[in-house]
Parts: structure tokens; C-alpha cells; sequence
């Protein structure tokens, strides 16, 4: 398709053309009835007088008889007024008046005629157009009254014109207008069509390109490019995640490989069941670490959230202590649990728990410097239409510059690595308030580490 053909089937040209075509209507429309109601009004006033003229010469005629008129007619007619008078006796002879002979009439007694006149301008005689009111006297004289109606012509003439001519420039300013925008329109949707090309090709970096003005391609632009960063996200994560699966899967799949080989070597039936038993527990850790994926996938899809259910947060926290409590006491610690009553959230009840319990877990194996027991509390509150759940401990916390880190998946720092985990357990939580279209916050606890879970009512 040739480049003026793609410029004449935009939809913008279409619309210009469409507008075009309604303005043209419209303003041909208006003028014409303003030529006709001007032009019919010009010709109506003209009519108007002649006829009275004629009325005011046929009352001198019966008055004063056809001396009267004859006056009357030769005195006018001196005038250059622009008016036509000739009396003529019954047999067609000229008696007074500005015409040289009768011209032709009709054979009704009195009518409208219009008829060519020749005017004298200087030394140059032109053709004009009389129009003129013919009737009979009695006695059988004719009389003649008119006017020279050439520049009404002219002005109707000229008023033609100008409509044609205004239309003519509206069609040609319209067409080029719209053929403007066309080129702009079409010149910025190539753009973007290029750029979709170029990211369909595997340039996951391009963007659309945006021209600052914030029309309604700009909009477009700039929630596609939203899109594409969300994509690219995504990717980059998919290909993170591959690469950590298959990083953090390596080392237990080799040791389970190892133990196994081992114990065919040694014969021995202890050492068979005793590489079994360390296989069922690495499983068991391989199984954790794919179903907590699995749960931050769903969570982070978002696709659990047409049944989210009101949940009583404050009977939540009592259940989450009663659990956890013992676990605490066990490490030599504490868990102190508070919430205030009625705290209530749209969410689904079973990842709200697995959140917190992850927050607990993290919370007793880091909750402790050296030489300390963990010392943990637990609470729940509202804050305007916002329900906040802590856990908070006097561990060695994170630094600042890595609490955003901790949220991506297999991510572990440096002082967690000799503990057991997967670097899965704040991703979780951040895919589960995602979902809820909570907040998870990491903040000082001085010392230690105050994880909120900022999560809104659901109320209207």
C-alpha cells in the first residue's frame, strides 16, 4: 500500500473528511437561505414600488386625464433614477417615457415583463435587464413602469459567487487540514507500530514513544509502556526464579545423589535406611520450597481474589499465638500477643495465616543477638480504615539498604545463610499482601526488626 493511500484510509482523514462534508452542508445551507431570503426581499421592494408608481400614474390618469400622465411620465423620465416609464398610445406609437418603442408584451391587459434595456455610461452603451409592470389605461393607452434591475443581478450574482467560492476554500483548507493530521496521526502510529516490532522481535527494553503532548496517543503510549515495564518485571523474575530453582535445587539434589551412591557402595542395611531417611528429608525441603512458590505465584496472580471472605484478623492473631507460643518458650523466649477487637479484613484466611506464620518463623530463627532469647510480640490494630498487623523482635534486623532486596524470591543475606531456609518466606508474604492489596512494611525496631502488615478493611 502506497504511502497516500495508508494517508487517505486513516481513520483520522475520515473524520475530517466526514466533518468537512457536514460543515460544507451546513454553511451552504445558511448561505443559501440568506442569498434567497435576500435576494426574494430585493426583488419584493422593487416590485413594491413599481407598483406603486403605476397605482399613483393610473389615479392621475382618471384625475387630470392623459395630460395628467403625460406630465407626469416626461418628468420622471428626465430623471436618471434608474426607472423605465413609456406611455404609448393604443396602436403601439410612443407618446412619453425614457424607452424608444414598446417592447414586447403580453396579451393580458396587465403583467410583469422583464425585457433587455440598453444604458448609455459615457460613450459606451450597456445591456441591463428592465423589469417592469405593463397594463392598459382606459382609452386603450399602454403604460409602462419599471426599473433597471442590473445591479440587483450583479449583487445576485456576486452573493453566488461567494458561496462558491467560500465553499470551494473550506473544501481545499478542509482536505489539507485533514490530510495534516492524517500525516501527524499516521506518522505517530507508525511510530508505535515500529516499536511493537522491535519488542516482538525480542527488544524487551523498547518503549513506545511518547510526544509530551498527553492526547489521547500519549495515553495509550504510556499504559502500554506501563504494561511493557510490568511484563519485562515479570520476565526478569521468571528468569531469576529459573535460575534460582535451579541453583538452590542442584545442591540437595547432589547430596541426596551422593548419600545414595554412598550407601550401595558401603552394603550395609543401615546405611540404606539412613540414606532414605535423608532423602524423605530432603524432599520433604524440595516439596516446601516448590509449594511456597506455588503459593507466590497464585498469591501474585491474583487469582484467589474473587473469593476472598471477611476474616476476624484479632481471632486470627489469637490462633497464630496459641500456635506459636510454645515454640517460643521452646527456644527459652517469648510471644506476647494483643489485638484489638472487632479488627476485620476481606482476605482469604488460610494466606493471611501462612503470612504470618512466616513472619514468626523469620521472627524466631533472627528475633536474637548472640547469647539472647528470642523476644517476640505480636499485635493488631487500626489505623483509620486500615487494619495493621506487627511482629516485632530485638534481633539484629535487616539494613535498610536490603529491605527491599528481601522480598524477591531466594533471596537470603549474608547472616542467614547458616540458618535452615529457602529465601522464600518474605516473598510469600509480599505475594499474600499483593493479593489483599496490602503493604508490607520492614522497619527498625530498635534493636531488631518491626514487620507490618498494612491491609484495608474492604468497606466501601
Amino acid at each position: 500500500m502506497t504511502a497516500r493511500a495508508k494517508l487517505l484510509r486513516t481513520s483520522t482523514f475520515r473524520l475530517a473528511a466526514l466533518y468537512l462534508i457536514l460543515f460544507a452542508v451546513s454553511v451552504a445551507a445558511l448561505l443559501g437561505y440568506v442569498y434567497l431570503n435576500t435576494a426574494v426581499l430585493l426583488q419584493e421592494q422593487t416590485d413594491y414600488t413599481i407598483q406603486a408608481e403605476v397605482q399613483a400614474l393610473s389615479d392621475q390618469y382618471q384625475l387630470r386625464g392623459l395630460s395628467g400622465i403625460l406630465d407626469t411620465v416626461q418628468r420622471r423620465s428626465a430623471d436618471d433614477t434608474g426607472s423605465v416609464y413609456l406611455l404609448a398610445a393604443p396602436a403601439g406609437q410612443r407618446i412619453a417615457g425614457n424607452l424608444d418603442d414598446l417592447p414586447t408584451v403580453p396579451k393580458e391587459d396587465s403583467s410583469w415583463i422583464e425585457f433587455p434595456l440598453q444604458v448609455q455610461k459615457g460613450a459606451v452603451r450597456e445591456n441591463h435587464v428592465a423589469r417592469a409592470f405593463y397594463t392598459v389605461l382606459p382609452g386603450g393607452f399602454k403604460l409602462i413602469v419599471g426599473r433597471d434591475v442590473e445591479s440587483l443581478r450583479q449583487f445576485a450574482t456576486i452573493i453566488r459567487q461567494s458561496i462558491l467560492y467560500a465553499l470551494a476554500i473550506a473544501l481545499v483548507l478542509g482536505l489539507g487540514g485533514g490530510l495534516l493530521m492524517s500525516r501527524n496521526f499516521l506518522r505517530r502510529v507508525d511510530a508505535i507500530t515500529d516499536a511493537s516490532r522491535s519488542i516482538m522481535a525480542g527488544n524487551m527494553s523498547g518503549r513506545m514513544p511518547v510526544s509530551g503532548s498527553n492526547d489521547e496517543l500519549d495515553r495509550l503510549a504510556l499504559a502500554l509502556n506501563e504494561m511493557l515495564e510490568q511484563i519485562e518485571s515479570l520476565m526478569g523474575a521468571m528468569k531469576e526464579v529459573s535460575s534460582n530453582v535451579a541453583h538452590d535445587l542442584k545442591t540437595p539434589l547432589t547430596r541426596i545423589k551422593a548419600r545414595v551412591e554412598a550407601a550401595l557402595r558401603s552394603g550395609s542395611e543401615a546405611e540404606y535406611r539412613a540414606a532414605l531417611e535423608n532423602t524423605v528429608d530432603e524432599s520433604d525441603r524440595l516439596l516446601d520450597t516448590f509449594n511456597a512458590l506455588l503459593s507466590i505465584a497464585r498469591a501474585e496472580a491474583g487469582q484467589a481474589r474473587s473469593g476472598l471472605v471477611a476474616v476476624d484478623v484479632s481471632e486470627l492473631i489469637a490462633d497464630v499465638a496459641e500456635l506459636y507460643e510454645p515454640m517460643a518458650e521452646e527456644e527459652g523466649g517469648t510471644l506476647t500477643a494483643s489485638a484489638a477487637p472487632g479488627l476485620q479484613v476481606q482476605g482469604d484466611r488460610q494466606l493471611l495465616a501462612q503470612a504470618l506464620t512466616n513472619l514468626l518463623d523469620n521472627a524466631l530463627k533472627y528475633g536474637a543477638r548472640d547469647g539472647e532469647t528470642p523476644r517476640i510480640t505480636l499485635t493488631g490494630t487500626r489505623d483509620d480504615d486500615k487494619v495493621v498487623i506487627t511482629v516485632a523482635d530485638h534481633g539484629a534486623g535487616i539494613p535498610e539498604a536490603d529491605r527491599s532486596r528481601v522480598t524477591e524470591r531466594f533471596v537470603r543475606l549474608d547472616e542467614s545463610r547458616s540458618k535452615p531456609g529457602n529465601g522464600l518466606g518474605l516473598s510469600l508474604v509480599s505475594g499474600v499482601m499483593k493479593l489483599h492489596k496490602g503493604t508490607l512494611m520492614l522497619e527498625d525496631n530498635a534493636p531488631g526488626l518491626r514487620a507490618r502488615l498494612v491491609l484495608p478493611t474492604g468497606r466501601e
